[in-house]
Protein backbone atom coordinates (compact mmCIF):
# COMPACT_ATOMS: atom_id res chain seq x y z
CA UNK A 1 0.00 0.00 0.00
CA UNK A 2 2.83 2.42 0.78
CA UNK A 3 4.30 1.98 -2.73
CA UNK A 4 0.86 2.44 -4.29
CA UNK A 5 0.24 5.63 -2.26
CA UNK A 6 3.74 6.91 -3.05
CA UNK A 7 3.10 6.55 -6.79
CA UNK A 8 -0.22 8.42 -6.53
CA UNK A 9 1.36 11.18 -4.43
CA UNK A 10 4.18 11.56 -6.95
CA UNK A 11 1.73 11.73 -9.86
CA UNK A 12 -0.49 14.21 -7.96
CA UNK A 13 2.41 16.56 -7.29
CA UNK A 14 3.80 16.26 -10.83
CA UNK A 15 0.43 17.05 -12.47
CA UNK A 16 -0.99 19.95 -10.43
CA UNK A 17 -3.21 17.70 -8.34
CA UNK A 18 -4.52 15.46 -11.12
CA UNK A 19 -4.02 11.72 -11.40
CA UNK A 20 -5.16 8.93 -13.70
CA UNK A 21 -6.10 5.35 -13.01
CA UNK A 22 -8.88 4.66 -10.53
CA UNK A 23 -8.88 8.30 -9.34
CA UNK A 24 -9.12 9.85 -12.81
CA UNK A 25 -11.82 12.50 -12.89
CA UNK A 26 -12.34 12.41 -9.12
CA UNK A 27 -11.36 15.23 -6.78
CA UNK A 28 -8.27 14.09 -4.90
CA UNK A 29 -6.39 15.66 -2.02
CA UNK A 30 -3.33 14.67 -0.05
CA UNK A 31 -4.07 14.45 3.67
CA UNK A 32 -1.10 15.04 5.96
CA UNK A 33 -1.53 13.32 9.32
CA UNK A 34 0.49 12.44 12.39
CA UNK A 35 0.45 8.93 13.82
CA UNK A 36 -1.71 8.68 16.93
CA UNK A 37 0.74 6.29 18.60
CA UNK A 38 3.98 6.79 16.70
CA UNK A 39 4.01 10.51 15.98
CA UNK A 40 5.18 9.66 12.45
CA UNK A 41 4.14 12.15 9.77
CA UNK A 42 2.32 10.56 6.83
CA UNK A 43 0.54 11.59 3.64
CA UNK A 44 -2.49 9.76 2.26
CA UNK A 45 -4.30 10.44 -1.03
CA UNK A 46 -8.08 10.62 -0.59
CA UNK A 47 -11.12 11.37 -2.69
CA UNK A 48 -12.91 14.39 -1.28
CA UNK A 49 -16.13 16.32 -1.54
CA UNK A 50 -15.83 20.09 -1.75
CA UNK A 51 -17.76 21.94 0.98
CA UNK A 52 -18.32 25.65 1.52
CA UNK A 53 -15.90 25.75 4.48
CA UNK A 54 -13.53 22.90 3.58
CA UNK A 55 -13.58 19.31 2.40
CA UNK A 56 -15.25 16.04 3.36
CA UNK A 57 -13.27 12.80 3.27
CA UNK A 58 -14.49 9.29 3.88
CA UNK A 59 -12.95 6.55 6.05
CA UNK A 60 -14.26 3.84 3.73
CA UNK A 61 -11.15 1.67 3.47
CA UNK A 62 -12.86 0.16 0.40
CA UNK A 63 -15.50 -1.42 2.65
CA UNK A 64 -13.16 -3.13 5.12
CA UNK A 65 -14.52 -3.87 8.59
CA UNK A 66 -12.02 -1.53 10.27
CA UNK A 67 -11.35 2.16 9.90
CA UNK A 68 -8.20 3.22 8.07
CA UNK A 69 -5.17 4.29 10.11
CA UNK A 70 -5.39 7.88 8.87
CA UNK A 71 -8.84 8.15 10.50
CA UNK A 72 -7.44 7.34 13.95
CA UNK A 73 -4.60 9.76 13.33
CA UNK A 74 -6.81 12.77 12.51
CA UNK A 75 -9.11 12.01 15.44
CA UNK A 76 -6.08 12.08 17.75
CA UNK A 77 -4.37 15.00 15.96
CA UNK A 78 -7.07 17.04 14.18
CA UNK A 79 -4.95 20.05 13.24
CA UNK A 80 -3.22 19.32 9.94
CA UNK A 81 -2.72 20.25 6.28
CA UNK A 82 -4.09 19.08 2.97
CA UNK A 83 -2.69 19.54 -0.51
CA UNK A 84 -5.38 20.41 -3.03
CA UNK A 85 -4.30 21.11 -6.60
CA UNK A 86 -1.06 23.07 -6.30
CA UNK A 87 -1.80 24.59 -2.89
CA UNK A 88 -1.59 23.57 0.74
CA UNK A 89 -4.43 24.40 3.12
CA UNK A 90 -4.39 24.33 6.92
CA UNK A 91 -7.41 22.39 8.24
CA UNK A 92 -8.96 21.01 11.39
CA UNK A 93 -10.59 17.58 11.19
CA UNK A 94 -13.86 16.69 12.84
CA UNK A 95 -16.02 13.59 12.58
CA UNK A 96 -19.58 14.32 11.47
CA UNK A 97 -22.76 12.79 12.88
CA UNK A 98 -26.49 12.74 12.32
CA UNK A 99 -28.09 14.77 9.55
CA UNK A 100 -24.80 16.43 8.55
CA UNK A 101 -23.11 13.06 8.03
CA UNK A 102 -26.10 11.63 6.20
CA UNK A 103 -26.35 14.61 3.82
CA UNK A 104 -22.67 14.48 2.86
CA UNK A 105 -22.57 10.67 2.65
CA UNK A 106 -25.71 10.47 0.49
CA UNK A 107 -24.23 12.96 -1.97
CA UNK A 108 -20.95 11.05 -2.10
CA UNK A 109 -22.73 7.77 -2.87
CA UNK A 110 -24.80 9.48 -5.57
CA UNK A 111 -21.79 11.13 -7.23
CA UNK A 112 -19.40 8.16 -6.82
CA UNK A 113 -21.36 4.86 -6.65
CA UNK A 114 -18.34 2.86 -5.49
CA UNK A 115 -18.92 4.40 -2.05
CA UNK A 116 -22.32 2.69 -1.91
CA UNK A 117 -20.50 -0.55 -2.75
CA UNK A 118 -18.06 0.05 0.11
CA UNK A 119 -20.99 0.63 2.47
CA UNK A 120 -22.61 -2.64 1.38
CA UNK A 121 -19.42 -4.60 2.18
CA UNK A 122 -19.26 -3.66 5.86
CA UNK A 123 -21.47 -3.57 8.93
CA UNK A 124 -19.73 -0.47 10.30
CA UNK A 125 -20.94 3.05 9.69
CA UNK A 126 -18.32 4.64 7.45
CA UNK A 127 -17.10 7.83 9.10
CA UNK A 128 -17.40 11.12 7.25
CA UNK A 129 -14.73 13.61 8.30
CA UNK A 130 -14.95 17.33 7.57
CA UNK A 131 -11.65 19.11 7.12
CA UNK A 132 -12.48 22.74 7.96
CA UNK A 133 -10.19 25.49 6.71
CA UNK A 134 -8.54 27.38 9.57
Amino acid sequence: MNDWNAAIIEEFRANDGRVGGMFEGQPLLLLHHTGARTGTRRVTPLTYQDLADGYAVFASKAGADTNPDWYHNVVANPGTDVEVGTGTVRVRARVTAGAERDRIWTRQKRDYPQFAEYEAKTARVIPVIVLERV
